[in-house]
């Protein structure tokens, strides 16, 4: 299997071209602010095939490219429905009033062939399978992507901003819920197995296993349940968006 990733813009979300092998059809997972050159590059030079866009959520640095993205080539886009709002709508998503620039000129709006995404459908796309998790917490409509084991390749998790290395997504923006997401952390991400890499939308990637050693969101799930002591003072959800 082919994964090929890069930060993209000023909140450097990651941007993530999958496919079974270079020369094959791939689905893209979160084009954010200024992600279309990046895009372009990968597709290049791995000699892929886009069919289909995959958004985890829908605030502006995961979606910003989705529209030139679909529109060079001519795929449809995927997104939870609670969210889908915040496409055409990206300065209420942040809490911002109608008016005040959002980093500047961003494409905005719907791509032609926007498509919505349920809890615990099995995408199958480009030769791969994908199963959908709703995991609301961070926005309401977040979802992951979860890949099966295949031969010698360990399951892969696209984690959005659900789980991050060490912490999880904020809560502080409109749809954001800190008991929620902790709710989302103990349904999808505690029943993986510890090999599981964990893709996330912000900085490093990582595995279930060391999160659940390591991080204090996903411990405490696991110790007490996911309504259970608070987040704690040593714990706090990464910053960004």
């Amino acid at each position: 299997m082919l994964v090929a990733g890069f930060p993209a813009g000023a909140w450097g979300t990651n941007c993530y071209l999958v496919a079974p092998a270079a020369g094959e059809e791939c689905v893209i997972i979160d084009p954010g602010h200024q992600a279309a050159d990046g895009v372009a590059e990968a597709v290049a030079k791995h000699r892929l095939k886009p069919v289909a866009v995959l958004l985890t959520h829908g605030h502006i640095d995961h979606v910003a490219s989705v529209v030139p993205v679909c529109g060079a080539h001519d795929v449809p886009a995927w997104i939870h429905p609670d969210d889908r709002y915040m496409m055409s709508d990206p300065e209420r998503a942040m809490g911002m009033t109608i008016g005040q620039p959002l980093m500047g000129e961003l494409t905005v709006g719907e791509p032609d062939d926007l498509r919505e995404l349920t809890d615990g459908t099995t995408l199958n796309l480009a030769g791969l399978e994908l199963t959908v998790a709703h995991a609301p917490g961070h926005t309401k409509g977040s979802v992951t992507f979860r890949m099966p084991e295949q031969a010698d390749v360990p399951p892969v998790f696209f984690s959005g901003d659900l789980l991050f290395a060490g912490s999880i997504g904020r809560t502080d923006l409109p749809g954001g819920d800190p008991e929620e997401i902790l709710r989302s952390l103990a349904r999808v991400c505690l029943p993986l197995a510890d090999e599981t890499v964990v893709l996330p939308g912000h900085q490093h990637q990582t595995t279930i296993g060391r999160e659940r050693a390591t991080n204090p969101f996903l411990r405490q799930v696991a110790e007490d349940g996911p309504g259970g002591g608070g987040m704690g003072p040593a714990a706090s959800p990464r910053r960004g968006l």
